[in-house]
């Protein structure tokens, strides 16, 4: 027999992509438990770079004033293959840059969001197995207690057991080679260090040492071929790769972090069975050149949250959950593509470098700049809803409003209705989504619906028009 339902949903993982499911979640009042198979968070100074949408997705909840009391603001432009290009001006945010922040401190901002909203989180404890049926899902913990949710969801990584257990295909290419990352202290002056990195990198990329605070470096250092399972390397590793790319070991001692990364890069044929379904990194993996892997997966999180709850509170449109694999599997392809673009541009062979020197000349074009740039940051995605203006699909950018910023009536989590005639009304939908009627917000259109993520649902005047939409995402009208 079944144990009794306790949760609504299981999540398991909980790093950046299951904390921000958890506290998306949460809003909507939908039982939680995270299971982290980590009985501590990872302490690691890694840092990573939120790009500008995952900086939107902070701001529409309320916790980018704390991330940004633990992070650094940096120009946007540069990140594609590394090519040295400043952003063009007048880009499509509010938040125009790329915020650095290490990634423990995210996903300890996030698992306390998600915490305080009301989120369990037990650690040392994963998935082993499970069951579904038509009611819900059994979980087996590792340490064999068995649990009852209605959904059960993936977050655990490109190794992930949930992907495994459940039977989805994960096709793509394995790692051709290998990248050493680590932070440590060297021996030599600063000076020698650039000119040498600077030499390097006229052919080699991949390479770099770069100060981080604190006289500690992040070292980069390609490996020939690829190494045998995930084992971490040691420094003598570390030195004996530096030598043999740069000439000198450069003196470096005391590591802080070591690790390996390679650049294999698939993608879950599916992100949905049954009441199981994948985020993260266990739907998708691929190089982390241009950054984007941890905004890819709280991006996920962030579409799937308000769709799972509104499945579980039995107010979801029919095929509501199933736009998250048909909305974000494209994403994600995309993204599969320009990292394998960008691995390329990154090689040492003489037509590699001359595409590279090519698309360097490309990108002094404005538009062709400003095209990578929104493909990096994700700000350039739109959604398929069907034939319409262009802002149709897309996500609404933090626009000023009676009230303030448009991005602070988004902390709930409910759709908006943003209304500058003062005629329309969201009626039988105000459980679910709030009205702003406002002639003064900076739109060039006369009203918008935003779903909870703050992707445009409609656009337009007219009332009847309107209902069907809110009918579309937001299901049928209260009594």
């Amino acid at each position: 027999m079944n144990p009794p339902l306790s949760h609504d949903v299981i999540i398991a993982g909980c790093g950046p992509t299951g904390a921000m499911l958890a506290a998306e979640l949460r809003l909507h009042d939908v039982r939680v438990l995270v299971l982290e198979k980590e009985t501590e968070p990872v302490s690691s100074a890694r840092v990573v770079g939120l790009h500008m949408r995952s900086v939107e997705l902070m701001a529409m909840r309320g916790l980018l004033d704390r991330m940004l009391e633990h992070g650094r603001r940096r120009p946007a432009g540069g990140f594609f293959a590394a090519i040295d290009k400043p952003a063009p001006e007048g880009l499509d945010s509010a938040h125009p840059y790329l915020l650095g922040i290490p990634q423990p401190v995210i996903v300890r901002l996030l698992e306390r969001h998600a915490i305080q909203g009301g989120a369990q989180v037990r650690r040392g404890r994963a998935v082993a197995a499970f069951e579904q049926d038509d009611e819900g899902v059994t979980v087996r913990q590792d340490d064999g207690e068995r649990l009852r949710s209605r959904y059960l969801v993936g977050c655990d990584g490109g190794r992930s057991t949930v992907r495994k257990l459940l039977g989805v295909g994960f096709p793509g290419e394995p790692s051709r080679t290998e990248t050493l990352m680590g932070e440590m202290e060297v021996g030599v002056p600063q000076e020698e260090i650039a000119a040498k990195v600077t030499e390097i990198q006229q052919t080699d990329r991949r390479f770099g040492l770069r100060p981080c605070g604190g006289g500690v470096y992040r070292v980069a250092v390609p490996v020939a071929g690829v190494g045998e399972g995930a084992k971490p390397p040691t420094l003598e590793d570390f030195r004996r790769q530096l030598r043999a790319v740069a000439g000198t070991d450069f003196g470096v001692h005391s590591p802080r972090r070591l690790s390996r990364f390679g650049d294999a890069t698939r993608l879950a044929e599916r992100y949905r069975v049954g009441r199981v379904l994948l985020a993260g990194d266990a739907a998708h993996i691929h190089p982390p050149t241009g950054g984007q892997g941890l905004n890819l997966g709280v991006q996920d999180a962030f579409n799937l949250g308000w769709k799972l709850a509104a499945q579980i509170h039995g107010w979801a449109p029919e095929t509501l959950l199933d736009t998250y694999h048909a909305e974000r599997h494209p994403v994600a392809a995309d993204v599969l593509d320009n990292t394998r673009a960008q691995m390329e541009l990154l090689s040492t062979g003489p037509g590699p470098r001359a595409v590279r020197r090519l698309l360097a000349e490309l990108m002094d074009f404005d538009e062709v700049n400003r095209h990578l740039i929104e493909k990096i940051a994700a700000i350039g995605i739109r959604y398929d809803f069907g034939e319409g203006p262009d802002l149709l699909g897309r996500r609404l950018r933090d626009i000023d409003v009676a009230q303030g910023r448009l991005y602070g009536l988004l902390h709930r989590g409910r759709g908006l209705l943003l209304d500058r005639t003062g005629r329309l009304t969201a009626g039988g939908w105000s459980d679910r989504v709030d009205h702003l009627a406002d002639p003064t917000a900076a739109l060039d259109v006369p009203c918008v619906l935003l779903r909870p993520d703050g992707h445009v649902a409609w656009i337009g005047d007219d009332q009847r028009d309107l209902d069907d939409h809110l009918s579309r995402w937001f299901g049928e009208p209260a009594d």
